[in-house]
Protein backbone atom coordinates (compact mmCIF):
# COMPACT_ATOMS: atom_id res chain seq x y z
CA UNK A 1 0.00 0.00 0.00
CA UNK A 2 1.58 3.86 -0.87
CA UNK A 3 0.57 6.56 0.43
CA UNK A 4 -3.38 6.91 1.90
CA UNK A 5 -4.65 9.77 0.86
CA UNK A 6 -8.43 9.82 2.06
CA UNK A 7 -9.83 7.28 4.84
CA UNK A 8 -13.59 6.66 5.69
CA UNK A 9 -14.12 4.82 8.76
CA UNK A 10 -17.53 3.62 9.24
CA UNK A 11 -19.00 6.03 8.28
CA UNK A 12 -23.24 6.51 8.77
CA UNK A 13 -25.27 9.31 6.90
CA UNK A 14 -28.48 10.07 7.92
CA UNK A 15 -31.20 12.25 5.64
CA UNK A 16 -33.97 14.33 7.83
CA UNK A 17 -33.27 12.60 10.78
CA UNK A 18 -34.65 9.67 10.50
CA UNK A 19 -33.68 8.12 6.75
CA UNK A 20 -30.35 6.38 7.40
CA UNK A 21 -28.11 6.17 3.49
CA UNK A 22 -25.03 4.80 4.84
CA UNK A 23 -25.00 2.25 7.07
CA UNK A 24 -20.78 1.87 8.66
CA UNK A 25 -19.13 2.73 5.45
CA UNK A 26 -15.21 2.14 5.47
CA UNK A 27 -12.77 2.87 2.29
CA UNK A 28 -9.68 4.06 1.79
CA UNK A 29 -7.91 6.05 -1.35
CA UNK A 30 -4.55 5.41 -1.96
CA UNK A 31 -2.13 8.66 -3.62
CA UNK A 32 -2.55 9.02 -7.66
CA UNK A 33 -4.65 5.72 -7.90
CA UNK A 34 -8.36 6.06 -9.51
CA UNK A 35 -10.55 4.42 -6.98
CA UNK A 36 -14.07 3.09 -8.51
CA UNK A 37 -17.57 3.09 -6.20
CA UNK A 38 -19.91 0.58 -8.43
CA UNK A 39 -23.22 -0.14 -7.37
CA UNK A 40 -27.13 0.20 -8.83
CA UNK A 41 -29.25 3.44 -8.14
CA UNK A 42 -29.75 4.05 -4.71
CA UNK A 43 -26.41 2.00 -2.91
CA UNK A 44 -25.06 5.03 -1.60
CA UNK A 45 -22.39 6.14 -3.95
CA UNK A 46 -23.46 9.59 -4.46
CA UNK A 47 -23.96 10.10 -0.74
CA UNK A 48 -20.60 8.77 -0.06
CA UNK A 49 -19.51 11.80 -2.31
CA UNK A 50 -21.41 14.22 -0.91
CA UNK A 51 -20.11 12.93 2.90
CA UNK A 52 -16.20 13.49 1.91
CA UNK A 53 -17.56 17.14 -0.15
CA UNK A 54 -19.85 18.38 2.77
CA UNK A 55 -22.60 18.83 0.52
CA UNK A 56 -24.79 16.97 2.38
CA UNK A 57 -26.03 20.05 4.54
CA UNK A 58 -28.24 21.62 1.96
CA UNK A 59 -29.93 18.20 1.91
CA UNK A 60 -30.87 17.89 5.46
CA UNK A 61 -28.47 15.24 6.02
CA UNK A 62 -25.53 14.43 8.09
CA UNK A 63 -22.81 12.49 8.79
CA UNK A 64 -23.69 11.20 12.53
CA UNK A 65 -20.97 8.22 13.24
CA UNK A 66 -17.49 7.42 12.19
CA UNK A 67 -14.80 9.57 10.82
CA UNK A 68 -13.11 11.11 7.25
CA UNK A 69 -9.69 11.91 7.67
CA UNK A 70 -8.42 13.33 4.65
CA UNK A 71 -4.19 13.75 4.49
CA UNK A 72 -4.55 12.94 8.20
CA UNK A 73 -7.17 15.46 9.37
CA UNK A 74 -10.12 14.77 10.36
CA UNK A 75 -12.52 16.77 8.07
CA UNK A 76 -15.70 15.54 8.15
CA UNK A 77 -19.18 17.89 8.62
CA UNK A 78 -16.73 20.92 7.88
CA UNK A 79 -17.84 23.50 5.49
CA UNK A 80 -18.06 23.00 1.91
CA UNK A 81 -16.02 26.06 1.16
CA UNK A 82 -13.22 24.44 3.87
CA UNK A 83 -13.05 21.18 1.88
CA UNK A 84 -12.76 22.82 -1.02
CA UNK A 85 -9.86 25.01 -0.46
CA UNK A 86 -7.86 21.60 0.60
CA UNK A 87 -7.89 20.92 -2.79
CA UNK A 88 -11.51 17.78 -2.83
CA UNK A 89 -13.45 19.22 -6.16
CA UNK A 90 -16.68 17.25 -6.57
CA UNK A 91 -18.10 17.42 -10.00
CA UNK A 92 -21.28 16.37 -9.72
CA UNK A 93 -23.84 14.22 -11.42
CA UNK A 94 -25.84 16.38 -14.21
CA UNK A 95 -22.86 18.17 -15.15
CA UNK A 96 -24.60 22.12 -14.63
CA UNK A 97 -22.25 24.58 -16.21
CA UNK A 98 -23.38 28.43 -15.75
CA UNK A 99 -25.32 28.81 -19.18
CA UNK A 100 -25.05 32.40 -19.65
CA UNK A 101 -20.71 32.57 -19.04
CA UNK A 102 -18.92 31.21 -22.44
CA UNK A 103 -16.74 27.80 -22.08
CA UNK A 104 -13.74 30.03 -21.26
CA UNK A 105 -15.50 31.89 -18.40
CA UNK A 106 -16.50 28.76 -17.13
CA UNK A 107 -13.33 27.39 -16.79
CA UNK A 108 -12.01 30.24 -14.77
CA UNK A 109 -14.84 30.03 -12.81
CA UNK A 110 -12.49 26.76 -10.98
CA UNK A 111 -9.83 29.26 -10.39
CA UNK A 112 -12.04 30.97 -7.25
CA UNK A 113 -10.00 29.18 -4.59
CA UNK A 114 -6.74 30.61 -5.64
CA UNK A 115 -7.60 33.77 -6.91
CA UNK A 116 -4.93 36.08 -7.97
CA UNK A 117 -2.77 33.36 -9.44
CA UNK A 118 -1.48 32.66 -13.02
CA UNK A 119 -4.03 30.17 -15.26
CA UNK A 120 -3.35 30.65 -18.59
CA UNK A 121 -0.67 27.33 -18.34
CA UNK A 122 -4.07 25.49 -17.01
CA UNK A 123 -6.27 26.67 -19.63
CA UNK A 124 -4.07 25.28 -21.86
CA UNK A 125 -3.84 21.85 -20.52
CA UNK A 126 -7.27 21.48 -20.37
CA UNK A 127 -7.50 22.45 -23.90
CA UNK A 128 -4.87 19.88 -24.72
CA UNK A 129 -7.09 17.37 -22.62
CA UNK A 130 -10.05 18.40 -24.54
CA UNK A 131 -9.24 19.48 -27.58
CA UNK A 132 -13.32 19.66 -28.75
CA UNK A 133 -13.48 23.05 -26.36
CA UNK A 134 -11.02 24.73 -28.39
CA UNK A 135 -13.30 25.92 -31.19
CA UNK A 136 -16.00 26.76 -28.70
CA UNK A 137 -13.83 28.53 -26.18
CA UNK A 138 -16.16 31.74 -26.82
CA UNK A 139 -19.41 29.97 -27.07
CA UNK A 140 -21.87 30.49 -24.14
CA UNK A 141 -21.97 26.79 -22.64
CA UNK A 142 -26.06 26.96 -22.56
CA UNK A 143 -25.26 25.82 -26.27
CA UNK A 144 -22.54 22.92 -25.79
CA UNK A 145 -23.84 19.11 -26.04
CA UNK A 146 -23.79 16.52 -23.04
CA UNK A 147 -19.96 15.55 -24.13
CA UNK A 148 -18.90 18.86 -24.29
CA UNK A 149 -20.40 19.65 -21.04
CA UNK A 150 -18.85 16.61 -19.03
CA UNK A 151 -15.93 17.62 -21.00
CA UNK A 152 -15.83 21.18 -19.35
CA UNK A 153 -17.35 20.10 -15.89
CA UNK A 154 -14.07 17.86 -15.82
CA UNK A 155 -11.88 20.90 -16.89
CA UNK A 156 -13.07 23.48 -14.93
CA UNK A 157 -12.27 20.86 -11.83
CA UNK A 158 -8.53 20.69 -12.82
CA UNK A 159 -8.45 24.08 -13.13
CA UNK A 160 -8.37 24.46 -9.02
CA UNK A 161 -5.78 21.85 -8.96
CA UNK A 162 -7.46 19.32 -7.01
CA UNK A 163 -5.72 16.62 -4.60
CA UNK A 164 -8.82 14.67 -4.82
CA UNK A 165 -11.12 14.55 -7.57
CA UNK A 166 -14.29 13.11 -7.28
CA UNK A 167 -16.52 11.95 -10.48
CA UNK A 168 -19.86 11.56 -10.31
CA UNK A 169 -21.33 9.47 -13.02
CA UNK A 170 -19.33 10.64 -16.07
CA UNK A 171 -20.90 8.81 -18.11
CA UNK A 172 -24.43 9.34 -17.39
CA UNK A 173 -26.68 10.23 -21.15
CA UNK A 174 -23.71 9.99 -23.13
CA UNK A 175 -23.31 8.27 -26.30
CA UNK A 176 -21.05 5.34 -26.55
CA UNK A 177 -18.17 6.63 -28.19
CA UNK A 178 -18.16 9.73 -26.16
CA UNK A 179 -18.21 7.79 -23.15
CA UNK A 180 -15.17 6.09 -24.31
CA UNK A 181 -13.47 9.25 -25.16
CA UNK A 182 -14.02 10.70 -21.53
CA UNK A 183 -12.85 7.66 -20.01
CA UNK A 184 -9.88 7.76 -22.04
CA UNK A 185 -8.88 10.75 -20.54
CA UNK A 186 -9.94 10.73 -17.28
CA UNK A 187 -6.79 7.70 -17.62
CA UNK A 188 -4.41 9.99 -19.11
CA UNK A 189 -5.33 12.46 -16.87
CA UNK A 190 -4.38 9.92 -13.69
CA UNK A 191 -1.19 9.16 -15.88
CA UNK A 192 0.03 12.62 -16.10
CA UNK A 193 -1.02 14.36 -13.35
CA UNK A 194 -0.36 11.37 -10.68
CA UNK A 195 -4.47 12.72 -10.03
CA UNK A 196 -6.24 10.87 -7.46
CA UNK A 197 -9.73 10.55 -8.68
CA UNK A 198 -12.75 8.25 -7.13
CA UNK A 199 -15.19 7.65 -9.72
CA UNK A 200 -18.93 7.02 -9.30
CA UNK A 201 -19.94 4.82 -12.29
CA UNK A 202 -23.01 3.00 -13.27
CA UNK A 203 -21.06 1.23 -16.17
CA UNK A 204 -19.22 -1.19 -14.39
CA UNK A 205 -16.85 -2.34 -17.65
CA UNK A 206 -15.91 1.04 -18.13
CA UNK A 207 -15.00 1.86 -15.07
CA UNK A 208 -12.75 -0.93 -14.31
CA UNK A 209 -10.76 -0.32 -17.40
CA UNK A 210 -9.29 2.66 -15.97
CA UNK A 211 -9.52 2.30 -11.88
CA UNK A 212 -6.73 0.79 -10.17
CA UNK A 213 -9.15 -0.30 -7.25
CA UNK A 214 -13.10 -0.58 -6.25
CA UNK A 215 -15.78 -0.83 -3.93
CA UNK A 216 -18.92 -2.63 -4.49
CA UNK A 217 -22.20 -0.93 -2.36
CA UNK A 218 -25.41 -2.34 -2.25
CA UNK A 219 -28.15 -0.70 0.14
CA UNK A 220 -25.54 1.58 1.95
CA UNK A 221 -23.22 -0.76 2.35
CA UNK A 222 -19.88 -1.94 0.82
CA UNK A 223 -20.05 -5.40 -0.34
CA UNK A 224 -16.79 -6.19 -1.68
CA UNK A 225 -14.13 -4.45 -2.87
CA UNK A 226 -10.64 -5.83 -4.84
CA UNK A 227 -8.01 -4.40 -7.56
CA UNK A 228 -9.97 -3.74 -10.70
CA UNK A 229 -8.99 -7.06 -12.28
CA UNK A 230 -10.14 -9.32 -8.80
CA UNK A 231 -13.53 -7.40 -9.51
CA UNK A 232 -13.31 -8.30 -13.36
CA UNK A 233 -13.21 -11.46 -13.04
CA UNK A 234 -15.26 -12.34 -9.84
CA UNK A 235 -18.31 -14.12 -11.13
CA UNK A 236 -20.80 -12.26 -9.40
CA UNK A 237 -19.52 -9.18 -10.79
CA UNK A 238 -19.58 -9.82 -14.12
CA UNK A 239 -23.39 -11.31 -13.63
CA UNK A 240 -24.60 -8.35 -11.79
CA UNK A 241 -22.65 -5.82 -13.07
CA UNK A 242 -21.15 -7.02 -16.13
CA UNK A 243 -24.30 -8.58 -17.42
CA UNK A 244 -21.94 -11.91 -18.26
CA UNK A 245 -22.76 -15.16 -17.02
CA UNK A 246 -19.95 -17.23 -15.30
CA UNK A 247 -19.25 -19.12 -18.66
CA UNK A 248 -18.77 -15.71 -20.46
CA UNK A 249 -21.83 -15.32 -22.27
CA UNK A 250 -24.14 -12.15 -22.28
CA UNK A 251 -27.30 -12.61 -20.28
CA UNK A 252 -30.69 -11.47 -21.57
CA UNK A 253 -33.01 -9.49 -19.87
CA UNK A 254 -35.14 -12.07 -19.00
CA UNK A 255 -32.73 -13.51 -17.11
CA UNK A 256 -31.72 -11.14 -14.73
CA UNK A 257 -34.26 -11.40 -12.28
CA UNK A 258 -32.59 -14.49 -10.94
CA UNK A 259 -29.86 -11.72 -9.57
CA UNK A 260 -31.82 -10.71 -6.73
CA UNK A 261 -32.03 -13.17 -4.77
CA UNK A 262 -29.04 -14.99 -5.64
CA UNK A 263 -26.38 -11.93 -4.71
CA UNK A 264 -24.04 -14.28 -2.56
CA UNK A 265 -23.36 -11.03 -0.48
CA UNK A 266 -26.62 -10.24 0.57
Amino acid sequence: MGEILLQINNISVVYSDVIRVLKGVSLSVEKGHIVSLLGSNGAGKTTTLKAVSSLLKPENGEVTDGEIIFQGKNIQNQAPEHITRQGIIQVLEGRQPFKYLTIEENLRVGTATRAGKPYKQDLEMVYNYFPALVARRKSLAGYCSGGELQMLVIGRALMAHPQLLMLDEPSLGLAPLVVKEIFQIIKKINEDQGATIILVEQNANMALQVAHYGYVMENGKIMMEGTAKELSDNPDVKEFYLGMAASGIAKSYKDVKSYKRRKRWL
